[in-house]
């Protein structure tokens, strides 16, 4: 088998991955990021969900029950949170919205659906999103941190995705298991980042990360500890 089979099997196997329809967190956010982009408190205390078979994610602010964010590559709204889900603003190809942008650049909340919900969907989905038709993975060379050795895998996301950035690369352990991947965001000036996962957690039958934290990248490849650009701890994790 090759470095992906091992992590897709890490991670609960494809035919399982094949059979859900949605993941559903309660999520908690830090770091500097929001603050920097101007959207501070609006997901720190919130639902995410995604769709596993299309990229589709929710987001639900507890400030605003009554009100949900959706994402899809090539739109996204807020909108009422009921079965109607009344369209109260949106925005239609949203990655270009943010042509020109620096590290500095404020975001509006709907620029905000978009980078939390293809980030959040990225990072949910996979390793099955791994395997979708037009990604394509290469086995890289290893890689030494922190008394570790991880093997890694280089990523290329085909148009049809939505992510931080075409290219990225992924760091994994020797139990099969995603530990850091390293990106561009490709939204904010081409920033690079070095983002860490930990606390896994086996839930009927697939095995998610319940802690990540993502710290700038220096030119060598390793990351600058501060400051902390963003957290996201995730408890009350559902499958469906």
């Amino acid at each position: 088998m090759d470095l992906l089979d091992d992590v897709v099997n890490a991670y609960g196997g494809i035919e399982r991955w094949r059979q859900l329809d949605t993941i559903t967190a309660h999520q908690r956010v830090g770091g500097v990021l929001w603050t920097l982009k101007g959207v501070d408190g609006i997901l720190d205390d919130s639902t995410v969900q995604i769709r596993v078979q299309e990229e589709r994610t929710w987001l639900r602010p507890a400030s605003t029950p009554d009100v949900r964010l959706s994402f899809g590559p090539d739109r996204v709204t807020i909108e009422t949170d009921d079965p109607a889900a009344r369209v109260v603003e949106e925005l239609a190809d949203p990655r270009d919205s943010f042509a020109g942008h620096t590290l500095e650049t404020p975001w509006s909340t709907l620029q905000l659906a978009y980078f939390s919900g293809y980030a959040m969907w990225t990072y949910l989905s996979e390793p099955y999103s791994l395997t979708l038709p037009g990604v394509y993975t290469e086995e890289l060379s290893t890689w030494h941190e922190d008394g570790q050795t991880w093997r890694r895998l280089g990523v290329r996301y085909p148009d049809t995705i939505a992510t931080h950035s075409a290219v990225q690369v992924l760091y994994i352990d020797a139990d099969g298991l995603i530990r850091r991947r390293d990106y561009e965001v490709d939204i904010s000036a081409n920033s690079p980042a070095a983002h860490y996962s930990s606390d896994f957690l086996s839930v009927d039958g697939i095995v998610l990360p319940t802690n990540r934290v993502v710290y700038g990248r220096d030119a060598s490849g390793h990351r600058v500890a501060d400051p902390i650009l963003v957290t996201v701890a995730l408890d009350n994790v559902t499958v469906g």
